[in-house]
């Protein structure tokens, strides 16, 4: 069996809020340390059949951008639902819910904006 390690760094200020994110995968190209300045993070808990969750956000992410990852992350777990379940018509609901949330963010931030 291989193995393979995604090693996360979370810089913390003096109130315990993250300033910076870096992660890097053993399997990666890459191999220096990438920036984020979001992440969530998700294990299933089979023993108590729920989902554990880590969603963190740097001070430099701007609300345009967390909603640009929301809609991402709304897609991918779409495409990733496909994948595992071969549920082709929730995930394209999956997607057609990301769309509306991503027009009805983006019109939002045009109100606050004006």
């Amino acid at each position: 069996m291989n193995k393979s390690n995604i090693a996360i760094d979370i810089y913390l200020d003096n109130q315990k809020i993250p300033e910076s994110i870096e992660w890097a995968a053993s399997d990666s190209q890459v191999s220096e340390k990438q920036k984020a300045k979001a992440m969530c993070l998700a294990f299933w808990d089979p023993a108590e059949k729920s989902a554990l969750r880590i969603d963190l956000w740097t001070k430099e992410m701007m609300v345009d951008e967390m909603g640009d990852f929301y809609y991402q992350m709304l897609m991918t777990m779409a495409d990733t639902l496909t994948r595992a379940t071969k549920q082709n018509e929730l995930a394209e609901e999956m997607k057609t819910f990301a769309r509306d949330f991503f027009n009805k963010f983006r019109e939002n931030q045009m109100k606050q904006q004006s």
